[in-house]
């Protein structure tokens, strides 16, 4: 007996003190967790705190398959409630992990059933478990980011992957500010797999991403979106793009593409769809592109606003080609009606007056060729080249537009500093961040990048531009009753991938602010080779009415006053409209 007992005792002390660290260690493998605790994403708000991108709880069901006693019941359960095939659960519920322990495979403790299970069908399925009293299902708290708003504003918003990660949009840039930070929890079960609360070991709770509130007024988003459905309805374009900007801080109110795409449901969208084509886009800016050249004009003192240009009655050789005016042919024409009257021959001896080296700096001055610096991903800085990779005819056609590649954020930033007066800002997407409490964490104030041109040279463009949008300029359609407008339209041939110009394909623009004086708003219109049937193929008839729709919506809503005076623009539209330039 005495043999006996020493024999134990030893084995005892063996197993309590020289193994009790091995042991321990199996032990706490076997019933000791580190459990993850998943932060919250981040939602993403407009300006007034609508939800745009909002988190949905759901369950993620798991089975610890080492601890089932009853797999036919189980596995029927899961089906009925998860609508998942018999065949496809058995598959992952005979999975096996290696037991380096024991030197053998072994049922695998946690197995992922099915994700984003809804609150109500886990509920279900936990109550039903229950009352049978099944072990080893287990229920983890997760969400699914949701999109309440679907196709609106999808190209600024963007979506997370199956990570949630963010891939596009502000969900992509403003990822690190919305991921959050996950937190963990060690813990220790029972072996029916149940937690046992009173033996929680360390925890460091999750840490919920920040919310982001946008520049963006969803009011504004909805008039914008609704006036390009139906405008594409009617002029059915291969595209067309709206931003809508307040001048004078650089915020962006609303900006919209079509063709779009559901948030909520992006499988098989075609990637021309997902394209955020405000800022990805790079065209031709065609005669928007001439307040560029003028204001240069005028800030070198080459020319005053009532310098006359003689603008050869519509035909202009220079380099061995000829340049038109579309379809009228001007005499003498003072800087100013060169504006207004949108005279190709007339901006083009802009251009030579200002020489290659000069028309360069104040093309990049306004930004052309480099990134705006919005907060948002993917976007292009266009092409501007250089003077010396231009042809003999380039200083002819890069003031009218052409030869230069723009983004359409591009040019209604270009047309904002005209609105401010030769200030040029920072477009701005992103208002502020703030915590789950509310705190605010960052905020965007405006941001002014330089003075493009003075003051003094800004106003006579405004002033030109205010005549554009009148019986006398090219686009009294973008006319908004009780307000002065200041615009400029834009009719760009599209170049041909073989080299020139394809016939019969356009893109039409129209950027504006009002009020001309005391800019509230600042819009651009794009539409890519819209089909106008009846409608003469320029932008003061296609672009012009767009945009003259969304101010006037837009300024009820901001309860911008008008005034009794703006009320009417007098004179025939067909009147107003023929001869003029593009």
């Amino acid at each position: 007996m005495a043999l006996g007992f020493t024999v134990f005792s030893w084995r005892l002390l063996d197993l309590q003190v020289n193994r009790a660290d091995y042991y321990k260690a199996i032990a706490t493998e076997k019933h000791c967790a580190r459990q993850t605790i998943y932060s919250r994403r981040g939602a993403v708000m407009d300006v007034n705190g609508v939800p745009l991108a909002a988190n949905e709880p759901v369950k993620t069901v798991v089975v610890d398959a080492s601890v089932v006693k009853r797999p036919e019941i189980l596995l029927d359960l899961l089906s009925k409630h998860l609508q998942i095939p018999l065949a496809q659960l058995q598959e992952k519920l005979t999975r096996q992990k290696w037991d380096a322990t024991e030197n053998k495979m072994r049922p695998a403790p946690y197995i992922v059933i099915k994700r984003e299970v809804p609150e109500q069908v886990a509920e279900a399925l936990r109550t039903e478990a229950a009352s049978k009293n099944l072990r080893g299902l287990v229920f983890e708290q997760d969400s699914v980011r949701v999109y309440p708003n679907g196709n609106m504003l999808c190209h600024v918003v963007g979506f997370v992957n199956r990570e949630n990660k963010g891939v596009e949009g502000v969900e992509r840039s403003m990822e690190d500010w919305l991921k959050g930070h996950d937190g963990f929890r060690y813990s220790e079960h029972d072996r029916t797999g149940k937690e046992m609360v009173a033996f929680r070991r360390m925890e460091r709770p999750a840490r919920d991403g920040a919310s982001i509130r946008l520049t963006v007024d969803m009011v504004l988003q909805d008039i914008v979106e609704s006036e390009l459905d139906a405008a594409v309805k009617q002029f059915r374009p291969k595209m067309i793009t709206c931003i809508v900007m307040r001048p004078g801080t650089g915020e962006v109110l609303a900006m919209a593409n079509r063709p779009h795409y559901d948030l909520n449901q992006r499988d098989g969208v075609a990637d021309e769809s997902r394209k955020n084509r405000a800022i990805m886009d790079m065209i031709e800016p065609g005669s928007t592109f001439k307040v560029v050249t003028s204001a240069a004009a005028l800030d070198c003192k080459l020319v005053r606003p009532d310098t006359s240009i003689y603008c050869e009655h519509g035909h202009f050789m220079y380099g061995g080609t000829t340049l038109h005016d579309s379809h009228h042919g001007y005499g003498d024409l003072t800087v100013n009606d060169i504006v207004v009257k949108s005279s190709n021959i007339g901006v083009a001896k802009l251009g030579i007056m200002l020489g290659d080296q000069k028309l360069y700096e104040y093309i990049k001055r306004f930004g052309f060729g480099d990134r705006t610096g919005i907060q948002l991903p993917g976007e292009i800085g266009g092409i501007v080249h250089p003077p010396r990779s231009w042809s003999k005819i380039s200083i002819t056609h890069i003031p009218m537009g052409h030869e230069v590649g723009a983004t359409p954020m591009q040019i209604i930033s270009a047309m904002c500093t005209i609105a401010n007066r030769g200030k040029m800002v920072t477009p701005q997407i992103i208002s502020s961040i703030s915590d789950a409490s509310g705190a605010v964490l960052a905020s965007y104030p405006p941001v002014e990048v330089r003075q493009v041109v003075p003051p003094e040279v800004a106003e006579p463009l405004v002033s030109a531009l205010k005549e554009v949008v009148s019986k006398r300029g090219t686009a009294p359609l973008a006319h908004v009753p009780g307000f002065e407008v200041a615009g400029k339209t834009g009719t760009a041939q599209k170049t041909s991938p073989g080299g020139g110009y394809e016939h019969g394909k356009y893109v039409v623009s129209f950027a504006g602010f009002f009020p001309a004086d005391k800019p509230e708003l600042c819009a651009l219109v794009i539409m890519d080779e819209p089909i106008p049937g009846s409608t003469p193929y320029y932008g003061g008839y296609i672009a012009g009415p767009v945009f003259s729709k969304i101010s006037q919506r837009a300024a009820r809503h901001l309860n911008l006053v008008p005034k009794p005076e703006f009320l009417k623009v007098g004179g025939s539209l067909v009147e107003n409209q023929r001869g003029h330039g593009l």
